[in-house]
């Protein structure tokens, strides 16, 4: 069985790094723009399916969202589903399971708090299994950052924030490190974006019962069927080729870091779309998890190329 340790170490050297003097800075400037666009659309269409819920319901939008998304994949990529066995069924079923619980968790979150705060919450999860994955002394004072920084958050207890919308980002930050290492894994079974299409399929129909039982014929209004496609669009759909684009140009690191401004984007987002001011200790904690976050992966990379180096060293 592949480790989690493993998936994690297996993004953390950036490839351009094997090339002769690395990347230039005019060529991570496209890339870089590419993965910035990406966060923007997966957080505006975020907020824009908070606006979505009072028609639908929090599961009915992920169901909306997911059961579109997966529909515009599978015509796109059109994946194989013959050639492959059982272990690399059970990589894309997991994933697409992780997928689903992600976003159901995540929307009764964003249901229940601000937006900014519920990304904050939501990103511990990929930052524990960073600190875990590279078992660096130095990765403790990150996780201490983060943790001050979601003790700011919560006003020193999760009451002010709804404590069940609080859990729920919690939940959904644990399920977002389980979509990244599956996700990992199912990149490595199956080619280009089959495999990510497969287990979009996956969890729309995993999710679709949910959104059956909360939303019913609402999710065959025409208006909302409309922006539930805006938000498969720009929550999956868009942001998911544009991170693919730029994985390609970007080293994986750098991809890493980009992604931990993904609170202050939603913030913003959350400000913008849905008048979610945020106080000056709130814009503190949010700015606190997102140095953690780039601080850990900084950390990695760091331990994870230095080997490499000695070894050009020892042979020089």
């Amino acid at each position: 069985m592949d480790s989690p340790v493993k998936d994690i170490a297996a993004v953390s050297v950036p490839e351009a790094a094997a090339a002769p003097g690395g990347p230039t800075r005019a060529t991570r400037l496209g890339p870089v723009a590419l993965v910035v666009a990406g966060g923007l659309s997966v957080q505006f269409g975020s907020a824009v399916a908070v606006l979505l819920m009072p028609r639908a319901g929090a599961l009915g939008v992920v169901t909306l969202r997911l059961v579109l998304a997966a529909a515009v994949l599978l015509i796109v990529c059109r994946p194989k589903v013959r050639g492959y066995g059982r272990a690399d069924w059970g990589t894309v079923l997991a994933f697409g399971a992780a997928m689903a619980g992600m976003n159901i968790l995540f929307y009764q979150a964003a249901d229940r708090i601000p937006l900014g705060a519920a990304v904050t919450l939501e990103v511990l999860g990929p930052l524990i299994l960073s600190v875990i994955a590279s078992r660096r002394l130095m990765n403790l004072l990150w996780a201490g950052l983060a943790l001050g920084g979601v003790v700011l958050l919560s006003g020193g207890g999760f009451d002010r924030l709804d404590p069940v919308g609080a859990a729920f980002a919690l939940a959904a930050g644990a399920m977002w490190a389980t979509y990244i290492v599956f996700s990992a894994r199912t990149g490595r079974r199956f080619p280009q974006a089959d495999g990510l299409a497969l287990a979009m399929a996956f969890g729309a129909v995993l999710s679709l019962p949910f959104g059956i039982v909360e939303a019913g014929d609402k999710l065959l209004v025409p208006s909302t069927i409309g922006l539930g496609l805006a938000v498969a669009l720009m929550s999956s759909v868009l942001p998911y080729t544009l991170e693919l684009l730029a994985l390609r140009r970007l080293p994986a690191p750098t991809f890493a870091i980009l992604m931990s401004l993904e609170p202050a984007i939603a913030a913003t987002a959350g400000f913008l779309v849905l008048h979610q001011a945020l106080g000056v200790t709130d814009a503190l904690a949010i700015a606190l998890v997102v140095a953690a976050s780039m601080g850990a992966v900084r950390t990695q990379v760091r331990g994870a190329t230095r080997p490499a180096r000695d070894a050009d060293v020892r042979d020089s």
